[in-house]
């Protein structure tokens, strides 16, 4: 159990930036802070200058990511939500935002709109568009989140022609954080593929993609406890897969001793209940971001629909009581502590 726990910890336990990589005879590591989180990377058997190399590309990437794609600070999304916000036609000046917006909108479709980055004045409204939110609070105005929910802004408003987008929508406001972490593990990868490294992880604060292996063994993750402190479950991840976690343990607002979580649905524009976390395997990390997001927004009833909509095959969630649903096929490959096993409720297959 501890090598899951070593490898799963990684980009999370870190409190600050760290260019000092760390190395053993055969593995690489090295962090950095980026996305409002710790990212690690860890490569396996490769020269470390290739590797060092390789983590440096991966760095610049992802601060092109974090500038073009920020839903608060100046860079190619405010930009484009200003223009729509101001009834104008936006000219595309970043490629990378095109095919960003058609993954969005197909998972959107896929999900029923439970995974609609097009409700950023919900989030903006929640408080949630603040690198600090031990900030001092106040609830919303309900009648404020009425008019934005009557609004109903979606990924359908947006349309591109050539290299134009607009909304007639001028509620909606883009926010892609419920899957930029996935997004740029795929990215991550697919640049590691490119420079000839193939056993690595990258992970984006817990939410990780691992490709290959470590050695002849598989790479070993730990699934994080709702809790945030200890470990739930362990899983081998098999060739290049990706593992995704939304839940409401970190990135959550306190009003008058009730804790709302950063997940708003898009229904009613209140922050979900149910689900402390959603963790989904998949080979596709933006799939599996946004999956994990959609699900905890479907909640206990529509859950397992949705999965099914969105292609996926592995699924674990945690309600508020510490109960775990989880299909099937997920069930044999976690394996859980046992000396605190929850309650398991096995569902049908997907």
């Amino acid at each position: 159990m501890r090598t899951y726990i070593t490898i799963f910890f990684i980009g999370l336990l870190f409190t600050g930036c760290s260019k000092q990589p760390a190395q053993s005879d055969q593995l690489y590591q090295q962090q950095f802070y980026i996305f409002g989180t710790l990212v690690g990377i860890s490569i396996w058997d490769v020269p470390e200058k290739q590797a060092s190399e390789a983590v440096d590309a991966i760095i610049n990437d992802f601060q092109a990511i974090h500038n073009h794609f920020h839903a608060w600070k100046p860079g190619a999304l405010t930009d484009l939500n200003q223009a729509i916000a101001a009834g104008q036609a936006w000219t595309v000046t970043e490629p990378s935002l095109l095919p960003v917006l058609e993954q969005a909108t197909l998972f959107f479709h896929q999900s029923n709109g439970l995974f609609n980055p097009a409700v950023g004045q919900l989030i903006q409204l929640w408080g949630f568009h603040n690198d600090d939110l031990s900030s001092t609070y106040q609830y919303p105005p309900p009648d404020k989140i009425a008019e934005l929910v009557a609004l109903a802004p979606s990924m359908d408003d947006i349309k591109i022609q050539g290299n134009l987008v607009f909304s007639s929508n001028r509620a909606v406001q883009l926010d892609f954080g419920a899957f930029a972490k996935g997004y740029a593990a795929d990215l991550a990868i697919k640049k590691l593929h490119q420079l000839g490294i193939h056993n690595a992880i990258v992970n984006a604060g817990g939410n990780l993609k691992a490709t290959g292996q470590k050695g002849d063994k598989p790479w070993l993750i730990g699934i994080r406890h709702p809790n945030g402190e200890d470990i739930l479950a362990a899983v081998a991840l098999r060739g290049e897969e990706s593992v995704m976690t939304s839940g409401n343990y970190e990135r959550f607002r306190e009003y008058k001793g009730k804790r709302y979580s950063h997940i708003i649905d898009p229904r009613n524009g209140i922050p979900v209940k149910g689900f402390t976390s959603v963790t989904i395997i998949s080979q596709n990390g933006a799939l599996a971001d946004a999956a994990s997001t959609a699900l905890t927004v479907a909640g206990l009833q529509d859950w397992h629909k949705i999965a099914q909509q969105m292609g996926i095959k592995y699924v674990m969630l945690v309600d508020e009581a510490g109960t775990v649903y989880i299909n099937p096929a997920m069930a044999e490959r976690v394996q859980f502590q046992p000396k605190k096993k929850p309650k398991i409720i096995i569902s049908e297959p997907l």
